[in-house]
């Protein structure tokens, strides 16, 4: 499972991230995608942790929490495309 981290501080950080969902367990990855055309942050991240509990765990605590001036948005990252409309596509996060 891969969480979605949406509504973030243009100033917050990969390593910002990586500390804050810390403090659930273990981080694997974490990417903030950047604008192709500006070189960017598009205010949203992506997080996987090292165990679904953990993950829900995250989820259910930092849900519409103040981070960085901002009231954040957690939840389970939905596949982009693909959702059943011969849209090919798959998971690409």
């Amino acid at each position: 499972m891969t969480i979605y981290v949406g509504n973030l501080s243009f100033d917050a950080e990969v390593e910002d991230l990586q500390h804050l969902f810390a403090e659930y367990g273990s981080v694997k990855k974490c990417t903030l995608p950047l604008d192709r055309e500006t070189g960017r942050k598009r205010g949203f991240a992506f997080v996987d942790m090292a165990s679904t509990t953990e993950e829900t765990k995250a989820i259910d605590d930092l849900q519409d929490v103040e981070w960085m001036g901002r009231n954040i948005r957690v939840n389970k990252a939905e596949p982009r495309g693909g959702g059943g409309n011969g849209g090919g596509g798959g998971q690409r996060w």
